[in-house]
């Protein structure tokens, strides 16, 4: 996606906030030119997801890329649960719990991707992360195939919870589709597809992009007179207008112009910690 978006845009320099398993669909932001810097201000973004889940069996995996974890011999196992039962299995997958991470994901171990080490037949150390599920709601049931829709703290892994529904279920399961419906404060309202990228220009991909005011949601916003602006760019303490309590504000010096990111000293004395440009 990387790739896509710089032979789209012409901008060479463009970072993603978080991967998509390979299998999944959905919301993936892109950071371009000057904004990469905002990159340590999404570390903890949130996740929304729908997607299904299939009974029968388990993958090394956890997902449906995966190979089935069943020997030979064995076929996969009936599901013999309802919808309501199913329901009940998954209350336990609500709020905060450690969760194992798959082996076969984009967790670094030792700045290697654990995926990668799985690969190569390696022992995969991982360890269990602490995560928060907001929602975890059961919509559906179709033969073996259940539908799903998630609400997860940044770090939780969808693939964990439809394996360990499974062993709940005593069935193995594994998940066999996932779309990210929001990540953060991006939406898939908001998102460009693959085939827009490479039939839209440049300037209609720009005018598509969210208005710098709406990044950070959390940041209050404030612009700045020129002579601050400078201030600011030669990394400078400054004084500006603004009232909040947010340790953290977001500076423009022109309606769209994000000039930097600062950090609240005191009062209304701010010390910019990111700045733009």
């Amino acid at each position: 996606m990387v790739s896509i978006v710089r032979r789209a845009t012409g901008e060479k320099s463009v970072g993603h906030l978080g991967t998509l398993d390979p299998m999944a669909t959905g919301v993936l932001p892109l950071l371009l030119g000057k904004y990469t810097r905002l990159a340590q201000f999404f570390g903890q973004a949130e996740k929304q997801y729908t997607g299904t889940i299939r009974f029968g069996y388990a993958t090394d995996s956890f997902d449906a890329d995966g190979k089935p974890a069943l020997a030979e011999e064995e076929a996969p196992r009936v599901l013999r649960q309802s919808l309501e039962q199913l329901r009940a299995l998954a209350q336990v997958f609500h709020g905060d719990m450690d969760q194992m991470p798959p082996i076969f994901s984009a967790k670094k171990l030792g700045g290697v991707p654990a995926h990668k080490l799985a690969r190569q037949g390696k022992d995969v150390p991982v360890k269990p992360a602490r995560i928060h599920i907001h929602n975890f709601a059961l919509t559906s049931l179709e033969g073996d195939t259940a539908a799903f829709a998630m609400h997860v703290s940044a770090g939780g892994y969808v693939r964990s919870v439809a394996h360990e529904l499974g062993v709940l279920a005593g069935t193995g399961a594994h998940l066999a589709s996932l779309r990210r419906t929001q990540a953060g404060p991006f939406t898939l309202d908001q998102a460009l597809t693959v085939a827009e990228l490479k039939t839209l220009s440049p300037a209609e991909i720009a005018s598509r992009l969210p208005h710098p005011r709406t990044l950070l949601p959390d940041m209050p916003s404030v612009i700045v007179d020129e002579q601050t602006a400078g201030r600011i760019r030669n990394g400078l303490q400054v004084n500006v207008p603004e009232y909040s309590s947010a340790a953290l504000v977001k500076v423009f010096s022109a309606p769209r112009e994000l000039l930097a990111i600062a950090k609240r000293v005191a009062g209304t004395l701010m010390q910019p910690i990111v700045v733009m440009g």
